[in-house]
């Protein structure tokens, strides 16, 4: 229905009655005019306003979760999982940041530095400032009573890393040179390894072993 003319219509009616004098009751055709706006607004659907979130932004489709990494001591941390070889190859190497820092100290302790950098990676993808639900800190995930045994300072990344390569010779002596049992070591504890007699069945050890053996291999 064309509103306009309606109102146009009306409009003329009331003029020609007011010039012979005619006077309709209380109401009348503007009365007749609000009814009828009222009746077409109502018919008329109403667009749904965009949601918002609590930001005031529309909400968006895309999301960028951080998923869960397995970390030192059955802890389990947030961060970014580790790479595939095919990603490695196209982008800067991760440890660069440490790339000194971690040969300096795999060189004092006769570990490899590749297997300190693929232990690095996994436990905290070379982030100092990353600290597990359990208290493990830094770059490679030093426990404070570790670090305290180690004699260095977990909240300095060079210490830290030293304090890591040191801890990853003891266990490859422990476990006379098993690359496997050392690293299963690492993460869940020397005494976990014996009473196992190799990897323990821990799904998170298990991933943990397997991702940092990757990486080294």
């Amino acid at each position: 229905m064309d509103l306009s003319s309606m109102n146009a219509a009306l409009n003329r009616i009331q003029d020609i009655e007011y010039k012979v004098g005619i006077r309709r009751p209380v109401g009348g055709a503007a009365s007749f005019r609000q009814m009828l706006t009222e009746e077409i607004k109502s018919k008329t659907p109403k667009r749904p306003a965009p949601a918002v979130n609590a930001k005031g932004a529309q909400p968006s489709n895309s999301t960028s979760p951080s998923k869960p990494v397995q970390g030192a001591g059955n802890t389990t941390r947030t961060g970014a999982e580790p790479k595939t070889a095919a990603a490695r190859e196209t982008a800067a190497p991760p440890d660069s940041a440490y790339y000194e820092t971690i040969r300096q100290a795999a060189g004092k302790y006769g570990v490899d530095p590749k297997l300190v950098s693929a232990v690095a990676e996994v436990e905290s993808g070379f982030q100092q400032g990353a600290v597990s639900a359990t208290g493990a800190v830094g770059v490679m995930q030093l426990m404070p009573e570790t670090a305290e045994s180690l004699g260095v300072n977990p909240y300095d990344a060079a210490q830290n890393i030293e304090g890591g390569a040191q801890y990853l010779k003891q266990m490859l002596d422990t476990f006379d040179g098993d690359l496997r049992k050392a690293v299963a070591a690492y993460n869940a504890g020397p005494e976990a390894v014996r009473e196992y007699g190799g990897v323990p069945p821990y799904s998170e050890t298990q991933q943990y072993v397997s991702s940092v053996l990757d990486l080294y291999r």
